[in-house]
């Protein structure tokens, strides 16, 4: 590995990546070596248009190549819920359950005051002024069950109380400390059912 300086700049590229160590790494480098220029070229080719189309929804902050994304311009969908998600990827995870009918807003991310994230690091005055049209009759949190996430729940009811809406949380069939990425379909699915006013 030490020869090349393109094969270690693209091992500590793919590094960057959450789950990849170095060793992990090298063997992903080793199998694009293996597998032939083509499919080098095709993963470059897919990097690039992630790169280039994939864009967050100016509404919900989900991801889209078409803005606003199909969920917060469809007709069909409730526009009197809003369930309030982490990050991008729960909205695909709610979204397989085929039960949810209303939009979405992500927060990209949870308070965390010992990372130095605070509120103004999230979308949480984006959400606010969703609520403040009057059409929202629900709000449901749906952070993850750990402390970062109870306490952006907390913070974000009170932001939203004055506005008269509904506020509720997604029941604790989630197991505490879990992220909603490993969670199955049908747990999901009743934390749903069974969520609780604040």
């Amino acid at each position: 590995m030490e020869s090349s300086q393109t094969l270690l700049k693209l091992t500590e590229e793919l590094q960057k990546l959450p789950g990849i160590g170095k060793k992990t790494a090298e063997r992903l480098v080793y199998f694009l070596l293996k597998a032939g220029k083509k499919e080098a070229q095709s993963l470059a080719l897919r990097l690039n248009e992630l790169a280039e189309k994939v864009i967050l929804c100016k509404i919900c902050g989900g991801i889209t190549e078409a803005n606003p994304c199909a969920i917060c311009s469809s007709s069909a969908r409730d526009k009197s819920m809003i369930c309030v998600v982490e990050q991008p990827l729960d909205i695909a995870i709610f979204e397989r359950t085929n039960r949810f009918q209303g939009l979405y807003h992500v927060l990209m991310g949870t308070l965390s005051p010992l990372e130095g994230v605070g509120p103004e690091s999230l979308r949480i005055d984006e959400l606010v002024e969703r609520v403040k049209d009057g059409k929202v009759k629900e709000v449901i949190l749906a952070t993850n069950p750990t402390m970062d996430g109870e306490a952006t729940s907390l913070y974000i009811s009170k932001q939203i109380k004055e506005f008269g809406v509904r506020t509720t949380r997604i029941a604790r069939g989630v197991p505490v400390g879990s992220d909603l990425e490993f969670v199955d379909e049908i747990t999901l699915m009743k934390s749903l059912e069974g969520r609780q006013d604040i």
